[in-house]
């Protein structure tokens, strides 16, 4: 039998969510070998995010099974107000599962979604929102401008050709260019040749100057479009993600980026703010020992060893 009545019947007002939810997925299985510095990697991230976005939000953060320490720190950042919703996943779900949680979850109209290494620039949110919001039927806007795959932005074309100014040509100046292709371990000889290769698609429309093209890293979208694409289907933790870019493109929505560098890729390191990815331009020739270890055989055979020990303990 109960007693007494329910104190929250007496409550008149309730909080209201922000319009924006920024939606961070993040998965630190352990803090060595790949993942030594990814705990340092988040905590920038979740700094930058915040410092100057633009626009307010309420921030939400899905752990995808990380370890202990990480944990905490998620923890103790949501007791002290620096994260509104914090949802702890048990097992490491995929990110094709996790969107499915946040996507449908997040409680903004818009909802800007971020991996957990991007390091943002200020208005970064601000400059999406203005992007989203001016150019009608989008699907997503990315806060960095970089070539993307041109087969997975061809409606963001054949809209743009009829309803606003485009352009082609090398938009995208090449240390903008470079600097984020270093960052996901590529070398600046082999970009060299597809910088020279590839154009960009530039589209200005009602005074505001967008390229064409976005990722699933990094992006800012409606959440009535989002869950137009719920349930994703994933049975791999990563590599399918690519299917929200096309799905996006295949249903004629627009997808987009920013003019200039908003967001920047950290991957698994700090390195990139020690200024590695510069030096490594101009670093001399590698030692005998390193060139081994990079011999195609040898690294396959290593990485297999490794991949071998991480399912092991992870999977």
């Amino acid at each position: 039998m109960r007693k007494g009545q329910n104190p929250a019947k007496f409550v008149k007002d309730v909080a209201r969510p922000e319009q924006i939810t920024v939606a961070l997925l993040n998965y630190i299985p352990f803090l060595s070998g790949f993942y030594a510095e990814t705990l340092d990697v988040l905590k920038v991230s979740l700094e930058s995010m915040r410092k100057d976005a633009g626009m307010s939000f309420d921030l939400m953060v899905f752990d995808n099974g990380s370890c202990e320490e990480v944990r905490e720190y998620l923890v103790k950042e949501k007791e002290e107000g620096r994260i509104q919703y914090l949802i702890l996943s048990e097992k490491n779900m995929g990110k094709g599962g996790a969107w499915n949680v946040m996507l449908a979850g997040a409680p903004g109209e818009i909802i800007a979604y971020t991996d957990a290494d991007v390091l943002f620039s200020p208005n970064w949110l601000k400059r999406s929102v203005k992007i989203l919001e001016t150019f009608p039927n989008v699907g997503m806007v990315t806060a960095r401008p970089f070539r993307t795959s041109p087969e997975l932005y061809t409606s963001t074309q054949e809209w743009a050709r009829k309803n606003a100014t485009l352009e082609e040509g090398q938009f995208i100046p090449w240390e903008t260019f470079l600097e984020f292709n270093l960052s996901l371990g590529q070398t600046e000889e082999e970009n060299r040749k597809v910088y020279s290769e590839t154009r960009d698609w530039r589209l200005v429309y009602k005074g505001v100057t967008a390229l064409a093209g976005a990722s699933h890293w990094q992006f800012t979208a409606y959440k009535s479009i989002l869950q137009k694409f719920l349930p994703f289907d994933m049975d791999k933790p990563m590599g399918q993600v690519r299917q929200l870019d096309k799905r996006m493109n295949d249903a004629g929505l627009l997808r987009l980026m920013v003019s200039d560098p908003l967001a920047m890729n950290m991957s698994n390191t700090l390195g990139y703010l020690r200024g590695e990815l510069g030096r490594e331009r101009g670093k001399k020739k590698e030692g005998f020992g390193k060139r081994v270890l990079e011999l195609p055989l040898i690294k396959k055979m290593l990485l297999t060893i490794y991949n071998k020990i991480f399912s092991l303990y992870y999977e």
